[in-house]
Protein backbone atom coordinates (compact mmCIF):
# COMPACT_ATOMS: atom_id res chain seq x y z
CA UNK A 1 0.00 0.00 0.00
CA UNK A 2 1.28 3.47 -0.87
CA UNK A 3 1.18 6.20 1.75
CA UNK A 4 2.45 9.71 2.22
CA UNK A 5 4.49 10.58 5.27
CA UNK A 6 4.13 14.00 6.86
CA UNK A 7 7.04 15.32 8.86
CA UNK A 8 6.19 17.00 12.13
CA UNK A 9 8.88 19.60 11.46
CA UNK A 10 8.43 22.73 9.40
CA UNK A 11 10.36 22.71 6.13
CA UNK A 12 12.94 25.47 5.96
CA UNK A 13 12.85 27.83 3.03
CA UNK A 14 9.09 27.59 2.59
CA UNK A 15 7.29 30.55 4.19
CA UNK A 16 3.93 29.87 5.81
CA UNK A 17 0.93 30.78 3.70
CA UNK A 18 -2.73 31.02 4.62
CA UNK A 19 -3.29 27.65 2.96
CA UNK A 20 -0.45 26.15 5.02
CA UNK A 21 -2.23 27.36 8.14
CA UNK A 22 -5.48 25.74 7.05
CA UNK A 23 -3.66 22.47 6.33
CA UNK A 24 -2.25 22.66 9.84
CA UNK A 25 -5.84 22.90 11.07
CA UNK A 26 -6.63 19.42 9.76
CA UNK A 27 -3.09 17.95 9.69
CA UNK A 28 -1.05 19.21 12.68
CA UNK A 29 2.61 19.46 11.72
CA UNK A 30 1.93 19.60 7.99
CA UNK A 31 4.81 20.73 5.76
CA UNK A 32 4.83 20.79 1.97
CA UNK A 33 8.59 20.22 1.90
CA UNK A 34 8.41 16.95 3.78
CA UNK A 35 5.84 14.94 1.84
CA UNK A 36 7.52 11.78 0.61
CA UNK A 37 6.52 8.21 -0.27
CA UNK A 38 6.14 6.05 2.81
CA UNK A 39 4.79 2.73 3.95
CA UNK A 40 1.41 2.15 5.49
CA UNK A 41 1.40 1.77 9.22
CA UNK A 42 0.14 3.21 12.44
CA UNK A 43 2.10 6.43 12.51
CA UNK A 44 -0.02 9.46 13.33
CA UNK A 45 2.10 11.48 10.92
CA UNK A 46 1.14 9.52 7.81
CA UNK A 47 -1.55 10.04 5.21
CA UNK A 48 -2.62 6.65 3.91
CA UNK A 49 -4.51 5.65 0.82
CA UNK A 50 -7.96 4.45 1.79
CA UNK A 51 -9.85 1.56 0.27
CA UNK A 52 -13.25 2.73 -0.96
CA UNK A 53 -15.79 -0.12 -0.80
CA UNK A 54 -17.22 -0.96 -4.22
CA UNK A 55 -20.30 -2.88 -3.13
CA UNK A 56 -22.85 -0.08 -3.57
CA UNK A 57 -23.93 -0.55 -7.20
CA UNK A 58 -27.35 1.13 -7.04
CA UNK A 59 -26.06 4.10 -5.08
CA UNK A 60 -23.13 4.55 -7.43
CA UNK A 61 -25.28 4.18 -10.57
CA UNK A 62 -27.64 6.92 -9.35
CA UNK A 63 -24.70 9.26 -8.76
CA UNK A 64 -24.72 10.71 -12.26
CA UNK A 65 -23.09 13.85 -13.60
CA UNK A 66 -26.56 15.30 -14.25
CA UNK A 67 -27.44 14.87 -10.58
CA UNK A 68 -24.14 16.41 -9.48
CA UNK A 69 -24.63 19.47 -11.68
CA UNK A 70 -28.22 19.94 -10.47
CA UNK A 71 -27.07 19.86 -6.85
CA UNK A 72 -24.25 22.29 -7.62
CA UNK A 73 -26.65 24.71 -9.31
CA UNK A 74 -28.92 24.60 -6.26
CA UNK A 75 -26.16 25.73 -3.88
CA UNK A 76 -27.02 29.48 -4.03
CA UNK A 77 -30.61 28.62 -3.06
CA UNK A 78 -29.46 27.73 0.46
CA UNK A 79 -29.42 31.45 1.24
CA UNK A 80 -31.78 32.81 -1.43
CA UNK A 81 -34.49 30.15 -1.43
CA UNK A 82 -33.89 27.74 1.46
CA UNK A 83 -37.21 25.94 1.05
CA UNK A 84 -36.41 24.92 -2.54
CA UNK A 85 -32.83 24.02 -1.62
CA UNK A 86 -33.65 21.86 1.40
CA UNK A 87 -36.61 20.12 -0.22
CA UNK A 88 -34.40 19.14 -3.14
CA UNK A 89 -31.64 18.00 -0.79
CA UNK A 90 -34.16 16.04 1.30
CA UNK A 91 -35.48 14.19 -1.76
CA UNK A 92 -31.95 13.38 -2.87
CA UNK A 93 -31.03 12.17 0.63
CA UNK A 94 -34.09 9.93 1.00
CA UNK A 95 -33.36 8.43 -2.41
CA UNK A 96 -29.75 7.80 -1.43
CA UNK A 97 -30.77 6.10 1.83
CA UNK A 98 -33.29 3.94 -0.04
CA UNK A 99 -30.60 2.79 -2.47
CA UNK A 100 -28.10 2.17 0.33
CA UNK A 101 -30.65 -0.08 2.04
CA UNK A 102 -31.15 -1.99 -1.21
CA UNK A 103 -27.40 -2.23 -1.82
CA UNK A 104 -26.79 -3.67 1.64
CA UNK A 105 -29.69 -6.11 1.59
CA UNK A 106 -31.53 -4.45 4.46
CA UNK A 107 -34.75 -4.20 2.46
CA UNK A 108 -36.88 -1.28 1.28
CA UNK A 109 -37.39 1.90 3.30
CA UNK A 110 -41.12 1.24 3.56
CA UNK A 111 -41.99 0.36 7.14
CA UNK A 112 -38.58 1.28 8.52
CA UNK A 113 -38.14 3.76 11.37
CA UNK A 114 -35.72 6.56 10.49
CA UNK A 115 -33.91 8.73 13.04
CA UNK A 116 -32.72 12.06 11.64
CA UNK A 117 -30.16 13.65 13.94
CA UNK A 118 -30.17 17.39 13.32
CA UNK A 119 -33.48 17.28 11.45
CA UNK A 120 -33.79 21.06 11.55
CA UNK A 121 -36.94 22.68 10.20
CA UNK A 122 -38.47 19.43 8.95
CA UNK A 123 -37.93 19.32 5.19
CA UNK A 124 -36.76 15.70 5.32
CA UNK A 125 -39.97 14.33 6.87
CA UNK A 126 -42.01 14.52 3.69
CA UNK A 127 -39.20 13.05 1.60
CA UNK A 128 -38.92 9.94 3.77
CA UNK A 129 -42.70 9.65 4.06
CA UNK A 130 -42.84 9.35 0.26
CA UNK A 131 -40.94 6.06 0.67
CA UNK A 132 -43.34 4.82 3.34
CA UNK A 133 -40.83 5.19 6.17
CA UNK A 134 -41.57 6.29 9.71
CA UNK A 135 -39.56 9.37 10.62
CA UNK A 136 -38.41 10.95 13.85
CA UNK A 137 -36.19 14.03 14.01
CA UNK A 138 -33.93 15.27 16.78
CA UNK A 139 -32.87 18.92 16.81
CA UNK A 140 -31.26 20.89 19.67
CA UNK A 141 -31.77 24.40 18.27
CA UNK A 142 -35.24 25.88 18.72
CA UNK A 143 -34.50 28.47 16.03
CA UNK A 144 -33.86 25.72 13.50
CA UNK A 145 -37.05 23.92 14.48
CA UNK A 146 -39.21 26.98 13.77
CA UNK A 147 -37.18 28.42 10.86
CA UNK A 148 -39.48 27.20 8.10
CA UNK A 149 -42.74 27.22 10.03
CA UNK A 150 -43.44 23.60 9.13
CA UNK A 151 -45.72 21.54 11.38
CA UNK A 152 -43.95 18.84 13.37
CA UNK A 153 -40.50 20.03 12.33
CA UNK A 154 -38.76 18.07 15.08
CA UNK A 155 -40.22 15.41 17.32
CA UNK A 156 -37.58 15.62 20.05
CA UNK A 157 -35.44 18.53 21.17
CA UNK A 158 -32.10 17.01 22.17
CA UNK A 159 -28.45 16.88 21.18
CA UNK A 160 -26.93 14.20 19.00
CA UNK A 161 -24.30 13.54 21.68
CA UNK A 162 -26.93 12.43 24.20
CA UNK A 163 -29.81 10.81 22.34
CA UNK A 164 -32.74 10.10 24.68
CA UNK A 165 -33.54 6.68 23.24
CA UNK A 166 -32.94 3.09 24.28
CA UNK A 167 -30.37 0.93 22.52
CA UNK A 168 -31.40 -0.58 19.17
CA UNK A 169 -34.49 1.59 18.68
CA UNK A 170 -34.27 2.58 14.99
CA UNK A 171 -33.78 0.75 11.71
CA UNK A 172 -31.75 3.55 10.13
CA UNK A 173 -30.04 6.60 11.63
CA UNK A 174 -29.16 9.56 9.43
CA UNK A 175 -27.31 12.83 9.94
CA UNK A 176 -26.96 15.27 7.07
CA UNK A 177 -24.47 18.14 7.37
CA UNK A 178 -24.34 18.22 11.16
CA UNK A 179 -20.81 16.97 11.95
CA UNK A 180 -19.18 20.28 11.03
CA UNK A 181 -21.57 22.18 13.32
CA UNK A 182 -20.72 20.42 16.59
CA UNK A 183 -17.53 20.24 18.63
CA UNK A 184 -18.20 16.57 19.54
CA UNK A 185 -19.23 14.93 16.26
CA UNK A 186 -17.79 11.50 16.92
CA UNK A 187 -19.67 11.17 20.19
CA UNK A 188 -22.75 11.78 18.05
CA UNK A 189 -21.69 8.94 15.74
CA UNK A 190 -21.33 6.64 18.75
CA UNK A 191 -24.83 7.55 19.91
CA UNK A 192 -26.29 6.92 16.47
CA UNK A 193 -24.67 3.48 16.37
CA UNK A 194 -26.01 2.76 19.86
CA UNK A 195 -29.65 3.53 19.05
CA UNK A 196 -29.61 1.68 15.71
CA UNK A 197 -30.74 -1.94 15.56
CA UNK A 198 -28.11 -4.60 14.80
CA UNK A 199 -27.38 -4.59 11.09
CA UNK A 200 -29.18 -1.28 10.62
CA UNK A 201 -27.50 1.50 8.68
CA UNK A 202 -25.97 4.64 10.14
CA UNK A 203 -25.35 7.25 7.44
CA UNK A 204 -23.45 10.42 8.29
CA UNK A 205 -22.49 13.07 5.76
CA UNK A 206 -20.67 16.31 6.40
CA UNK A 207 -18.95 19.23 4.68
CA UNK A 208 -15.18 18.88 4.56
CA UNK A 209 -13.42 22.05 5.77
CA UNK A 210 -10.87 22.34 2.97
CA UNK A 211 -13.44 21.72 0.26
CA UNK A 212 -14.89 24.72 -1.60
CA UNK A 213 -18.03 24.80 0.56
CA UNK A 214 -16.22 24.45 3.89
CA UNK A 215 -16.89 28.07 4.77
CA UNK A 216 -20.61 27.71 4.11
CA UNK A 217 -22.26 31.08 3.48
CA UNK A 218 -19.00 33.02 3.92
CA UNK A 219 -18.05 32.09 0.35
CA UNK A 220 -16.01 29.62 -1.67
CA UNK A 221 -12.54 31.04 -0.96
CA UNK A 222 -12.27 33.17 2.24
CA UNK A 223 -12.13 30.18 4.60
CA UNK A 224 -8.86 29.11 2.95
CA UNK A 225 -7.34 32.20 4.56
CA UNK A 226 -8.97 31.30 7.85
CA UNK A 227 -12.33 30.76 9.51
CA UNK A 228 -12.08 33.93 11.59
CA UNK A 229 -11.12 35.98 8.54
CA UNK A 230 -14.08 34.56 6.59
CA UNK A 231 -16.43 35.49 9.43
CA UNK A 232 -15.11 39.06 9.69
CA UNK A 233 -15.25 39.55 5.93
CA UNK A 234 -18.83 38.29 5.76
CA UNK A 235 -19.91 40.58 8.59
CA UNK A 236 -18.24 43.59 6.98
CA UNK A 237 -19.99 42.96 3.65
CA UNK A 238 -23.41 42.00 5.02
CA UNK A 239 -23.65 44.03 8.21
CA UNK A 240 -24.32 40.99 10.37
CA UNK A 241 -22.41 37.85 11.35
CA UNK A 242 -22.89 34.63 9.38
CA UNK A 243 -25.32 32.04 10.63
CA UNK A 244 -22.44 29.59 10.95
CA UNK A 245 -19.78 31.17 13.17
CA UNK A 246 -16.36 29.54 13.00
CA UNK A 247 -15.33 28.07 16.34
CA UNK A 248 -18.87 28.21 17.73
CA UNK A 249 -21.30 26.65 15.26
CA UNK A 250 -18.86 25.77 12.48
CA UNK A 251 -15.74 23.64 12.91
CA UNK A 252 -12.88 22.50 10.68
CA UNK A 253 -13.40 18.77 10.10
CA UNK A 254 -11.18 16.90 7.66
CA UNK A 255 -12.04 13.94 5.46
CA UNK A 256 -9.11 12.08 7.00
CA UNK A 257 -10.56 12.49 10.49
CA UNK A 258 -13.93 11.13 9.45
CA UNK A 259 -12.34 8.13 7.75
CA UNK A 260 -10.16 7.44 10.80
CA UNK A 261 -13.13 7.66 13.16
CA UNK A 262 -15.17 5.31 10.97
CA UNK A 263 -12.32 2.78 10.91
CA UNK A 264 -11.96 3.07 14.67
CA UNK A 265 -15.59 2.04 15.12
CA UNK A 266 -15.18 -0.73 12.57
CA UNK A 267 -12.31 -2.08 14.66
CA UNK A 268 -14.68 -2.06 17.64
CA UNK A 269 -17.13 -4.36 15.85
CA UNK A 270 -19.35 -2.16 13.69
CA UNK A 271 -19.17 -2.63 9.92
CA UNK A 272 -17.81 0.04 7.61
CA UNK A 273 -20.02 -0.23 4.53
CA UNK A 274 -18.83 2.67 2.42
CA UNK A 275 -17.04 5.99 2.10
CA UNK A 276 -17.81 8.26 -0.85
CA UNK A 277 -18.20 11.91 -1.89
CA UNK A 278 -21.87 12.80 -1.59
CA UNK A 279 -22.23 15.15 -4.53
CA UNK A 280 -19.82 13.55 -7.03
CA UNK A 281 -20.73 11.29 -9.94
CA UNK A 282 -19.96 7.64 -9.26
CA UNK A 283 -16.95 7.57 -11.56
CA UNK A 284 -15.29 10.22 -9.36
CA UNK A 285 -15.67 8.37 -6.06
CA UNK A 286 -12.01 7.36 -6.26
CA UNK A 287 -10.96 10.78 -4.91
CA UNK A 288 -12.00 9.63 -1.44
CA UNK A 289 -9.11 7.15 -1.45
CA UNK A 290 -6.38 9.70 -2.12
CA UNK A 291 -4.88 11.48 0.89
CA UNK A 292 -4.66 15.27 0.76
CA UNK A 293 -6.50 15.41 -2.59
CA UNK A 294 -9.68 14.30 -0.85
CA UNK A 295 -9.50 17.26 1.52
CA UNK A 296 -9.97 19.64 -1.40
CA UNK A 297 -11.93 17.47 -3.84
CA UNK A 298 -14.41 15.44 -1.79
CA UNK A 299 -16.41 18.48 -0.56
CA UNK A 300 -18.92 16.36 1.37
CA UNK A 301 -18.02 12.95 2.79
CA UNK A 302 -20.56 10.18 3.32
CA UNK A 303 -19.78 7.55 5.97
CA UNK A 304 -21.99 4.45 5.85
CA UNK A 305 -21.82 1.98 8.73
CA UNK A 306 -23.88 -0.94 9.97
CA UNK A 307 -24.43 -1.32 13.71
CA UNK A 308 -23.05 -4.51 15.22
CA UNK A 309 -24.88 -7.07 17.36
CA UNK A 310 -24.82 -6.24 21.03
Amino acid sequence: MVAFTLSHKTATGHPHTHLDQQLHTVFPGFSWGNIRPGHSGGSAGRLQWTTVPDALPLTRAAATLTRSLALLRSYPDEQNNPERFYRSLAEDTAGMISRLCADTGTGPLAGKTILDVGGGPGYFRQAFAAYGAGYLAVEPDQREITAAGLPGAADVRATGQDLPFADATFDVSVSSNVVEHTDRPWQMLDEMLRVTRPGGLVVVSYTVWLGPFGGHETGLLPHYIGGDYARRRYQKINGHPPKNVFGHSLFAVSAARGIAEAKKRAAAGHRLVGLFPRYHPGWAWWVTAVPLLREFAVSNLVIVMAAHDR
